[in-house]
């Protein structure tokens, strides 16, 4: 996370490519909780880990982020015990496949990225009667990231598309839970852990 970068979208698409993560958040706007997220080939709208994560650490400093605010719009955000929470829309996650496996062994052994463009969320049932599922994802832009570890908008997707709220496993050791609101909207969350020199200030 980037605090305080005034500069415009193509230094900061520039910066984001060269820290390399899945995704760059910069914070706009401290108190108001304005932020702007970047992969390192992409200006995403809306982004669900990115949030979980931004949206703890305004709350960290200021004590409160009750609303986030990225491109997409206003996003609810809260703590629940160790998880912290976000809420978005369906509508916000575009330019993403879902495909069902019939086994995590099958999802475990995929070697990297099946051939093909567009991101892709590949998924299975670990225990389907409590919404336990195992996942991975790949972006499949073009840069450097592969897989990535946590994907909150691909499991709010997902949790759409089912109709349930679910648990999600993720990457090497990720969980993303996810609630269906009656709203239509769809919560998602995760524990955060603070990692010093991945936040920065300009």
């Amino acid at each position: 996370m980037i605090i305080g970068d005034d500069t415009g979208p193509a230094a900061r698409q520039q910066r984001a490519a060269e820290l390399g993560y899945s995704e760059t958040v910069f914070i706009d706007d401290v108190e108001g909780c304005v932020v702007d997220i970047y992969t390192p080939s992409i200006r995403l709208p809306f982004a669900g880990h990115p949030l979980v994560g931004a949206s703890w650490l305004l709350r960290a400093r200021l004590g409160a982020c009750d609303v986030v605010h990225p491109g997409a719009g206003a996003v609810p955000a809260w703590p629940d015990g160790d998880f912290s929470w976000v809420s978005g829309r369906p509508e916000w996650v575009t330019g993403r496949t879902t495909h069902r496996h019939a086994s995590p062994a099958e999802i475990d052994a995929l070697p990297g990225p099946p051939v093909g463009e567009g991101f892709l969320y590949t998924w299975a049932w670990v225990d389907e009667a409590p919404g336990v599922v195992r996942a991975r994802a790949f972006p499949r832009r073009g840069d450097a990231i592969v897989e990535d570890e946590a994907t909150g908008a691909a499991a709010l997707q997902l949790t759409a598309e089912l109709g349930r709220s679910l648990t999600v496993h993720q990457g090497v050791g990720s969980e993303i839970r996810t609630w269906l609101q009656p709203d239509g909207r769809v919560a998602v969350g995760g524990r955060v852990t603070l990692v010093e020199d991945a936040i920065t200030s300009s």
